[in-house]
């Protein structure tokens, strides 16, 4: 019959649903002698040998607890560069669209210059124009049409 309860109380733990009495049940059958342990659960006795004995485990560390004092130091100081952080932030997102707008404003004014720059040489080669025109005249007078074509 106990040994029904050990599998049962097996199944339970692996399953992670068993309670603390069924474990203190299980550390007490396999902290017992290898020969009383059924052999096919002999296999488990290390893992619960080990449980027992780590439980009686203390550290000789001294271990030292803060009184969070120096976490409220390093908040504050936290605190004072994001602001810093989000001051500089909105200072030069605010410069830079000024400057976004100056620059431009001089590259359009700079198009205009030289679109009006194009404008005049594109006049100038028009003028040089008016004597391709005369010539076309005057070739049209000297050649008879049949042997322009």
């Amino acid at each position: 019959m106990e040994l029904d309860n050990i599998e049962r109380y097996l199944e339970k733990y692996f399953e992670g649903s068993s309670s603390i009495a069924e474990e203190k049940a299980l550390q007490d059958y396999f902290a017992g002698a290898e020969e009383h342990i059924a052999p096919h659960l002999r296999e488990y006795a290390p893992v619960f040998r080990y449980f027992s004995r780590s439980r009686d485990e203390t550290s000789t560390r001294e271990i030292r607890i803060g009184t969070g004092r120096r976490k409220k130091h390093v908040y504050g100081w936290l605190s004072a560069a994001a602001v810093v952080a989000i001051a500089a932030g909105i200072w030069f997102s605010g410069y830079t669209s000024r400057d976004k707008e100056a620059e431009a404003r001089l590259a359009y004014e700079e198009t205009v210059q030289a679109l009006y720059m194009i404008g005049e040489n594109l006049n100038k080669g028009t003028a040089r124009m008016e004597y391709l025109e005369e010539f076309d005249q005057t070739k049209k007078r000297i050649l008879p049409e049949r042997e322009l074509q």
